[in-house]
């Protein structure tokens, strides 16, 4: 597993992004909000992490949902996954939904996202009249059937 050294500033003082587990890939992130904010359904809102971080060139962050609020209490994020470019130097938000149909209330530090951080890379489009032709051809959705 490779390592790389990222520059994190933590200016609402919350707990850093972490990983839960040795295994885990996405570092589970927390609300830095004074106050609980709620949510009701169909509701948005952006929350602030309180982090700005400074990736390597050929990295981005993903900000993805956390899959116990999505299935506990339809919480998820509308934008997912969201990306935070290496030149970005602004705080972190994260744009919250609540998809259920009861209220629900963000606490102050609680886990509200996950982030992970993936190396890319850059295209250069070679403009062609024809792409090589493979078995699928131009199969769109469901063209294997339902077996």
């Amino acid at each position: 597993m490779e390592h790389i050294k990222v520059k994190i500033v933590n200016d609402a003082g919350v707990e850093l992004p972490a990983y839960e587990t040795h295994s885990a890939a996405g570092m589970d992130v927390r609300a830095a909000i004074k106050e609980p904010v709620t949510l009701g359904p169909l509701e948005r809102a952006l929350i602030p992490t309180g982090l700005r971080i400074q990736l390597p060139q050929g990295y981005e962050c993903q900000i993805r949902p956390r899959s116990g609020l999505a299935l506990k209490h339809g919480i998820s994020l509308v934008n997912t996954p969201g990306t935070v470019d290496a030149d970005y130097r602004g705080d972190i938000g994260i744009i919250v939904i609540n998809l259920s149909n009861e209220p629900y209330t963000i606490s102050p530090g609680e886990r509200i996202a996950q982030m992970v951080i993936k190396q890319y890379v850059h295209v250069t489009w070679e403009p062609v009249k024809r792409l090589d032709e493979t078995e699928r051809g131009e199969g769109a959705f469901g063209h294997t059937g339902t077996e």
